[in-house]
């Protein structure tokens, strides 16, 4: 370092994911610049890498309205004591993760008290509420994003933006190869792998699962050989798929951690929608979205969201590379045979790992956390 001033850096992170992407950043920071010290909102994974916490990003992961409503004592007192802290002694930059509603609140004090802010992990003003792309330009100074096609929204507004890469690129690893993989979960290598990804959610589990079950069982007599995995998320317990999996009959292998080595074992995957559609993409599997909310819910996202697909992957893509099967589409019957195509079709399979290529290619080659470290050292005016 060319500079040895110490700097207070502000950090917010509201959910797991935050938490995940916040920590590879601050490690990354740091070894750039061990002087620098990091506090604000996160969750243990931040508070491993070397920040205060002042608020756990647990009492602030929430979804939905209702436990919005029933948490937001909790969420107000957070953002009061962060108001406190950038009133009374100002931190030399403010980092915001994702969380935008409550980190652009954050924003608009740290304005007013002459903070610079960085954004990084963009809202997603290009599916819905594209009118916040203004305000951010208004109160963020550097914007930092994870997918390509976000860069025009920002420049059109005149937002200082650079693309980063996708942290998920550094961290999609199995690991060990798949041989191994297969041995290890005690699954036939002469047999097809189908990986059911019924989500992290309770709600998901209540309204996904029985139809991913369903398709499951179809495949099953279409393919007697068959051999079925599911990773299970760490915010569950046996006890939410027990009751199912036991009523279904089937032979089904659940994995605990290790999520990537489940992806790489698998032929093809039927999964809920989200960020794991990224992670399958970068593993190359080839997949299955299905996506079924409340039939209100649905007919208000039409009105708002204003993107072509469901899927993370599609949407980066530009191309609906896999299916995406929404609400009365996704039946147990439309599922298997999509899954079936895969498995009938080595042609068709291997074209979709050739779009989900061009989908980890836009996504960059990692180094994600390395380079936005390099944007928090540039807004201090400091050089490696």
């Amino acid at each position: 370092m060319t500079e040895n001033t110490s700097h207070r850096i502000m950090i917010v992170a509201g959910e797991a994911s935050g938490d995940l992407h916040g920590a590879g950043l601050v490690r990354e920071a740091l070894r750039l610049d061990p002087t620098l010290s990091f506090f604000g909102i996160g969750g243990p994974r931040m508070r491993e890498a070397g920040v205060e916490t002042l608020v756990d990003s647990s009492e602030m992961a929430v979804v939905g309205i209702v436990e919005v409503l029933a948490h937001i004592g909790v969420i107000s007192r957070a953002f009061m004591t962060l108001r406190r802290v950038i009133a009374s002694n100002p931190p030399d930059l403010l980092i915001l993760i994702d969380y935008p509603d409550f980190n652009m609140l954050l924003a608009r004090v740290a304005r007013h008290h002459g903070v610079k802010v960085l954004y990084y992990i963009s809202p997603q003003v290009w599916a819905w509420r594209t009118g916040r792309v203004k305000t951010i330009g208004r109160l963020v100074d550097r914007m930092a994003v994870v997918f390509p096609f976000e860069v025009p929204f920002y420049e059109r507004a005149g937002v200082p933006v650079s693309f980063v890469g996708h942290p998920l690129a550094d961290r999609v690893r199995p690991t060990m190869g798949r041989d191994e993989a297969l041995a290890s979960f005690g699954l036939d290598p002469g047999r097809r792998v189908v990986g059911l990804f019924p989500g992290s959610r309770r709600g998901e589990i209540a309204k996904l699962f029985p139809v991913i079950l369903e398709s499951a069982q179809l495949l099953r007599e279409r393919y007697p050989g068959i051999q079925f995995i599911l990773p299970l998320a760490s915010s569950l317990t046996d006890g939410d798929i027990a009751p199912q999996l036991e009523a279904s009959g089937l032979d089904v292998t659940v994995a605990r951690d290790r999520v990537y080595d489940v992806m790489q074992v698998c032929d093809a995957i039927v999964t809920v929608s989200g960020t794991v559609t990224l992670e399958i993409a970068l593993m190359g599997v080839p997949m299955v979205i299905i996506y079924k909310v409340s039939p209100l819910t649905y007919q208000v996202g039409k009105r708002l969201i204003r993107v072509d697909h469901i899927g993370i992957c599609n949407i980066v893509a530009g191309a609906r590379v896999v299916p995406e099967l929404i609400q009365d589409e996704a039946s147990a019957d439309r599922i298997a045979a999509e899954i079936g195509r895969y498995l009938d079709d080595s042609a068709y399979a291997e074209k979709t790992r050739a779009g989900l290529a061009m989908v980890k290619e836009k996504l960059g080659t990692g180094g994600c956390s390395e380079r936005v470290a390099g944007i928090i050292l540039e807004m201090l005016g400091k050089q490696v």
